[in-house]
């Protein structure tokens, strides 16, 4: 998904401790500074900006990647990058911040967090900025509306004067605006969903995983309906400061490993859904 949030939020950053950490509960932190004990390195010398952290950035929530649940950040991004934490002995720590500085990379080069895990997608435009981690997930975009709308395509919005919207400066929305069609923005997925719900547009383009957990809901199932979905070729990636090579072979290592093992597919089962078809 290629987010970011409309609108400069400036040194806005809230602090959790993730479901997998081994402190629990909830912290909240003002201002721009991480705190902690400064500096540090982790298993294998790998540097990190707080000792014994590994300081994920991210813009919540963005369910079945990140969210928050009882209190504690969760999801399938969350579950990887705990997996890097784990090999590295030491734990997760969640910066809640404005996506846009994802694409520039402004809250990796300032030191306030180590990578971003937040649904991205790998571009070419992005890779100038941070340095990418081996893709982890395949992903689509879906069309979905409501269902007394009649609309189930594309084609469909245009031939019905429909309004419809998508997630502001994402792979979504370029992908719309490629097709001729000027949707309304949002700020965040939470946000396209209720600007659907409310009446706002009759049609959203949005990442499918998104559209998969939605559509769990019996009373959203009841009345939206998923249309087609936009094969956009987009592969998620996690990103680092560039340059941060030793902390980039680390996440690798991560995700191939639990590939390799069937951790991977373990974690998508739980948080995204049935793996998709050909993969076991």
């Amino acid at each position: 998904m290629s987010r970011t949030a409309g609108g400069r939020r400036a040194c806005r950053a809230r602090t959790f401790v993730t479901a997998g950490a081994a402190v629990a509960g909830l912290l909240v932190a003002a201002g721009c500074s991480s705190g902690g004990d400064g500096p540090g390195e982790a298993a294998g010398g790998v540097p990190v900006v707080e000792k014994g952290k590994l300081t994920t950035c991210t813009h919540l929530p963005y369910p079945p990647f990140q969210f928050e649940q009882g209190g504690k950040v969760v999801g399938f991004d969350v579950a990887l990058i705990d997996l890097v934490a784990k090999n590295l002995k030491v734990e997760q720590k969640i910066l809640d911040t404005p996506f846009e500085n994802f694409k520039t990379g402004a809250f990796l080069n300032s030191g306030e967090c180590d990578l971003a895990a937040a649904g991205m997608t790998i571009t070419d435009e992005r890779k100038k900025n941070v340095d990418f981690s081996v893709p982890y997930f395949d992903a689509t975009q879906a069309l979905l509306a409501t269902k007394k709308s009649g609309v189930r395509t594309l084609a469909d919005v245009k031939a019905k004067n429909a309004k419809l919207g998508a997630q502001a400066e994402t792979t979504g929305e370029s992908y719309a605006t490629s097709q001729g069609f000027d949707p309304v923005a949002f700020e965040s997925s939470d946000a396209v969903l209720n600007g659907l719900r409310t009446g706002q547009v009759d049609a959203v383009v949005i990442d499918y995983p998104v559209v998969q957990g939605w559509l769990k809901d019996k009373a959203n199932a009841d009345a939206f309906a998923l249309g087609e979905n936009i094969e956009t070729g987009e592969q998620y990636g996690f990103s680092v400061k560039k340059g941060n090579t030793k902390l980039l072979a680390a996440i690798d290592k991560a995700i191939k490993d639990a590939k390799a093992d069937g951790t991977y597919n373990k974690l998508y089962k739980q948080w995204i859904g049935p793996l998709p078809q050909g993969q076991s």
